[in-house]
């Protein structure tokens, strides 16, 4: 398959492996510990798994598995606020389908459904504006939900429905940005990552320059990376090569897809319709100034939150849920009290385990890391 088959030629991912390894063997300070390096993305940690990638790298990197899933980060506060939406008799709440298992205190999305709430899976922000046309009688409400990769398409469709004068759509809004994010895991007091993979989706709306800060203030080099497995092993050959090197810089290795400008007209949508909201709640990370965004004054018709109540409660994860140091990078996964044993693909406890891109999922369906292995890893190589 052209375009994807060459992203993934198993002689290209060996040669870049010895190189990795040629590099590594080059920095003796990997005597004292790994090098961490996030990847950002869930997509990247999808990719990392389902291609065993992790496995081929030499001792002395270890791979961190960021907040980069937007489903993994909702505060289970927010998963109740949409089940209160939800309901409504006069609403037909409508979401993607990776936020339908995600549990609240008291029951997930797609509970409400079986309790006979009106929740419809949609596939775009525009299939919630088409329901809205072909039910003037009912209230539709979209989740809108995702980083800056997703904003565009539900700042459009807000745009569209003004230009129709359809009154009966709205928005609970939970789309978050992502430079605040990186901020907040370099300032986390446990931090020891040594360099990052970018999350290549994001920077095709956003552009390179957002990123910048990364090498400038906290002195560790980033690249924008592509989701096929050579992407990936070539991005961290990268960031290696920027450490050989004693350098700190932002590099593009997905400049195929990413412009260094990002998409203005994206750009421009989403500082139409959304503004920075002074705080938002993480699942994990707590509350992170300017991470979230809401709408504007001027498409406040458009805003569930403001158009009915919601309860806005907050929500403390259940105490043997460690979510939230799985996401800093603290502990791995198979670390947690309740991975693979009350919180499972099949009965999740926690985000992490529902989403397809989040780490814990990616571990407990691929299987490809055996804590064995992993604890190998962070011996000091000697």
């Amino acid at each position: 398959m052209k375009y994807t088959d060459e992203f993934r030629d198993p002689r290209l991912a060996e040669r870049l492996v010895r190189e990795i390894e040629a590099l590594v063997a080059g920095m003796p300070r990997l005597r004292e510990r790994p090098l961490q390096i996030m990847e950002f993305c869930g997509g990247h940690t999808h990719t990392i798994f389902r291609y065993g990638l992790e496995r081929m790298l030499p001792q002395g990197i270890e791979l961190v598995h960021g907040p980069g899933c937007p489903v993994c980060v909702l505060p289970m506060g927010r998963v109740d606020d949409c089940i209160a939406l939800a309901e409504r008799p006069e609403v037909i709440f409508t979401t993607f389908g990776d936020a339908m298992r995600v549990p609240g205190s008291r029951k997930s999305l797609l509970g409400a459904k079986a309790d006979g709430a009106d929740v419809r899976m949609v596939y775009s922000p525009l299939d919630a504006l088409a329901l809205a046309r072909r039910h003037p009688d009912r209230e539709v409400i979209f989740f809108a939900l995702g980083f800056e990769t997703t904003m565009p398409s539900t700042a459009l469709t807000v745009l569209q429905a003004e230009r129709e004068g359809i009154g009966n759509f709205s928005l609970f809004c939970n789309h978050i940005t992502t430079v605040p994010t990186i901020k907040a895991v370099l300032d986390s007091p446990d931090m020891q990552l040594d360099g990052f993979l970018a999350p290549g989706h994001v920077s095709m709306v956003v552009g390179e320059a957002p990123f910048q800060f990364v090498a400038r203030q906290y002195g560790k080099p980033i690249v924008i990376t592509g989701f096929e497995p050579l992407d990936i092993l070539q991005s961290l050959w990268m960031v290696v090569r920027q450490l050989a090197e004693g350098r700190c810089e932002v590099e593009n290795q997905y400049s195929r897809v990413v412009p260094a400008e990002g998409n203005r007209p994206g750009l421009q949508a989403i500082d139409r319709v959304f503004e920075l909201r002074e705080f938002f709640e993480w699942r994990g990370l707590g509350s992170i100034d300017h991470s979230g965004v809401r709408m504007r004054e001027a498409y406040a018709r458009f805003d569930a939150e403001r158009r009915f109540a919601v309860p806005n409660l907050k929500i403390a994860d259940p105490k043997s849920c460690q979510c939230g140091e799985v996401i800093k990078g603290v502990i791995r996964p198979w670390e947690c009290k309740v991975y693979g044993t009350q919180c499972t693909p099949e009965q999740p406890l926690g985000a992490l385990m529902v989403s397809s891109e989040g780490a814990c999922a990616a571990y407990y369906n691929y299987g490809a890391v055996k804590p064995a292995a992993q604890a190998a890893r962070r011996e000091v190589v000697s």
